[in-house]
């Protein structure tokens, strides 16, 4: 395996996954439907043919 190209593509994965993700929760928020806080979140990583599932919760404050 080369470390190098599997380091730089992962990081391109993650940096994906939290741009877009923080975008769509920035969206949902300012669209008014969430009016009250905490916001609770969930992600789940999968990866397909494998056993991976790894599930982050947590709450996001709204102000």
């Amino acid at each position: 395996m080369d470390e190098e190209r599997f380091n730089m593509s992962l990081r391109k994965f993650l940096k994906q996954v939290g741009v877009t993700s923080q975008r769509e929760i920035e969206e949902l928020v300012r669209s008014g439907t969430i009016t009250k806080g905490p916001l609770k979140v969930k992600m789940v990583l999968t990866a397909e043919g494998t056993a991976l599932n790894h599930v982050v919760e947590g709450d996001i404050e709204l102000g």
